[in-house]
């Protein structure tokens, strides 16, 4: 079998964990720019992933905490595959994407980091994006700042107005 690497995710996988659900205590605190939530809506919101598979790698999370999907609202599950597909146009509009990765780990044996809250990963995919570094030196080169990323994708999340 071979392996690839992810070795730029070691942080999250190895790293201290923080208390309580990172999804129910983000949007609770004010600073959304350190904290890389981009929008704020009635039923969800989006947060960038702090350990991207690629820059601009956006999760889309119900503000319930729930990890079965079979458990959430039919408002609930609207609003976060409608917002997962606005969240697309305004990555399309602000970055160059070619395509879109988007899916949902539910369960931790099905990968899920955070298996206690659901969410839908939304990744652009770049041309070249993996390359000989990423698969034979280990590292992944992003770039674009974070906080640049979030100022080029802020705008768009910006004239949602909170709908979803």
């Amino acid at each position: 079998m071979e392996n690839l690497w992810a070795a730029w995710r070691r942080d999250f996988i190895l790293g201290p964990k923080e208390k309580g659900c990172v999804f129910c205590e983000r949007p609770k605190m004010k600073t959304d720019r350190e904290n890389l939530l981009l929008y704020r809506g009635r039923k969800v919101f989006v947060i960038m992933n702090k350990y991207p598979y690629n820059g601009g790698h956006l999760l889309i999370v119900p503000y319930s905490h729930k990890g079965d999907i079979t458990k959430l609202t039919r408002p609930e599950s609207d609003a976060l595959f409608d917002l997962t597909r606005k969240s697309v146009a305004i990555l399309k509009k602000a970055m160059p994407a070619d395509g879109f990765n988007i899916g949902m780990n539910l369960g931790a044996v099905s990968g899920a980091g955070i298996a206690e809250h659901l969410h839908i990963h939304v990744v652009p995919r770049f041309r070249g994006d993996t390359s000989f570094i990423t698969v034979f030196g280990q590292v992944k080169v992003q770039s674009i700042s974070m906080f640049e990323i979030y100022d080029m994708l802020k705008p768009g999340f910006s004239r949602l107005k909170g709908k979803f």
